[in-house]
């Protein structure tokens, strides 16, 4: 394969994997700017590049584009398939794995990347059965995998403030490492950018903690949940040419209210308000934020803002 050919792959699958709503074959042409002008060219390369990632794995899903008629498909990759999930793996359970790691090999090759995205290597610095994290390129990602394999607390210093951290989950996205996790100092449950970081991260030690019967754990974040903002529960009527698209997209548990008309009212958490209402008016007209008050007027006062 072509390094051309790679990266309009890689670029096609970003896109996907990012789009709130499913993109026609034409807007993907645009966006990405890679593809030949002329229809026909296009339209080949493109089912080309279809296939290229179907034989890949990649869950490349066709759904009709939202409000357009006539019905035209549309593109898009669901996170929820894509990722993989945290597997919750304890200090123990990947010791066991690096036991046996060491022991099989298929062909030759090395499980030590695998072990790595699980969330670390097993080595003697922490004992028999201890946890020694590899060395990573972030400089706070390694001792926060480990303080998240080994369910321990950890401190650092954040937008001025010294933070007691439960450190849930660590997720790459848009080129960035983010950190989840129970705040001690807030008292909740909040989201971190680890380039936002002002001190290193220091392991605590015990007492271990827990992991809540919650989404945070083991859910992809959405760009409306990354940010350090007080947590806000919005509610967001859909019309309902837009209804089975959010619906599919938050799931079913989102849903607070149906209207006779089709229409749903949704409720979504939102930590970050700029993320937020970048998302709803990719709906234009077919969306409306109704609640809470505060958070409608932040909408309307930007738009009206804008506007001007």
């Amino acid at each position: 394969m072509s390094a051309a050919k790679l990266e309009r792959l890689l670029n096609l699958t970003a896109l996907l994997l990012e789009t709130p709503r499913p993109l026609s074959a034409l807007e993907i042409r645009d966006r990405l700017g890679v593809y030949a002008a002329e229809t026909d060219a296009f339209r080949r390369a493109f089912e080309r590049d279809k296939d290229d990632l179907r034989a890949m794995g990649v869950p490349l899903e066709v759904q009709d584009v939202p409000g357009v008629l006539p019905v035209v498909e549309g593109y898009r990759i669901p996170k929820d398939r894509y990722y993989l999930r945290d597997p919750g793996l304890s200090a123990d359970e990947l010791a066991a794995l690096h036991v046996a790691a060491s022991v099989v090999q298929i062909d030759g090759l090395s499980a030590r990347e695998g072990l790595l995205k699980l969330g670390g290597m097993v080595g003697e610095s922490d004992g028999a059965m201890g946890l020694a994290v590899a060395a990573l390129p972030a400089g706070n990602v390694g001792p926060l995998f480990g303080a998240i394999a080994a369910q321990t607390p950890v401190r650092f210093t954040y937008r001025g403030t010294e933070r007691t951290v439960d450190p849930y989950r660590l997720d790459f996205l848009r080129g960035r490492w983010y950190l989840s996790g129970f705040d001690h100092t807030r008292d909740d449950e909040r989201v971190y950018r680890l380039d936002r970081f002002e001190s290193g991260v220091e392991r605590l030690g015990r007492p271990r903690f827990e992991r809540p019967a919650t989404a945070v754990p083991g859910g992809a974040l959405e760009p409306w949940q990354i940010g350090e903002e007080d947590a806000v529960e919005a509610q967001v009527l859909v019309d309902a040419a837009q209804a089975p698209w959010i619906v599919q997209h938050l799931g079913p548990g989102s849903v607070a209210e149906e209207r006779a008309d089709g229409s749903v009212v949704v409720t979504m958490t939102v930590t970050n308000r700029d993320s937020f209402r970048s998302f709803v008016l990719t709906f234009l007209d077919h969306a409306e934020v109704i609640g809470p008050p505060e958070l409608r007027d932040d909408l309307v006062e930007w738009l009206e803002a804008l506007a001007a």
